[in-house]
């Protein structure tokens, strides 16, 4: 993440009564500057606590999410102690779900037998050597394109950053070849 320019010097509760009390521009500089600041400690906290990166993700951006409302709203008693107000707001953000997770388990293992099973998905018989086949006879960039969509999940910017393509094109090129491996899978000609 950047700095934001001229106030990496300042302290974390100047940066506070700044996003409280500060003028617009000024405030969305110091809560830039706050979470560039904090984030990675939330982080950190979140990776120790909970063992997983995407669960230490959504921690930080919820407590920065929390601690700038609060800092909005001029509910930050002690600016002076933001550090220390962002690990107790970790720390009762992690119990929390912590909680909610164990009252949904209770909740389970009480009531689950009376809910009825869901029904597993009908299997389409998809014939896989057909598909293979047709994707091999899908011209190299439509088959990436598919592959860099489907498989790797990435966005048509993305994908037209990486293939040198405007996102129209790219989303032109996965309609069509989505087309053809429909008619191919569909149609039997391979």
């Amino acid at each position: 993440m950047v700095q934001t320019p001229g106030l990496e010097a300042v302290a974390d509760a100047e940066l506070a009564r700044l996003v409280a009390h500060g003028p617009p521009e000024e405030a969305g500089r110091a809560e830039a500057e706050l979470c560039r600041r904090l984030g990675p400690r939330l982080r950190l906290y979140g990776l120790r606590h909970l063992r997983d990166g995407a669960a230490a993700d959504d921690l930080a951006q919820e407590v920065l999410l929390l601690i700038l409302e609060r800092l909005r709203a001029g509910r930050v008693r002690e600016p002076e102690r933001l550090a220390s107000f962002a690990l107790g707001a970790c720390r009762l953000v992690v119990r929390n779900q912590r909680r909610g997770r164990r009252r949904r388990e209770r909740l389970l293992d009480r009531f689950g037998g009376a809910l009825p099973s869901s029904a597993e998905p009908a299997v389409t018989g998809l014939d896989q050597r057909r598909l293979r086949s047709c994707l091999e006879a899908l011209a190299p960039r439509d088959r990436t394109v598919l592959v860099l969509t489907f498989y790797v999940e990435k966005t048509s910017a993305e994908i037209a950053a990486e293939l040198a393509l405007s996102p129209e094109n790219v989303r032109a090129v996965r309609h069509r070849a989505l087309v053809r491996l429909r008619d191919c899978v569909g149609g039997g000609a391979a």
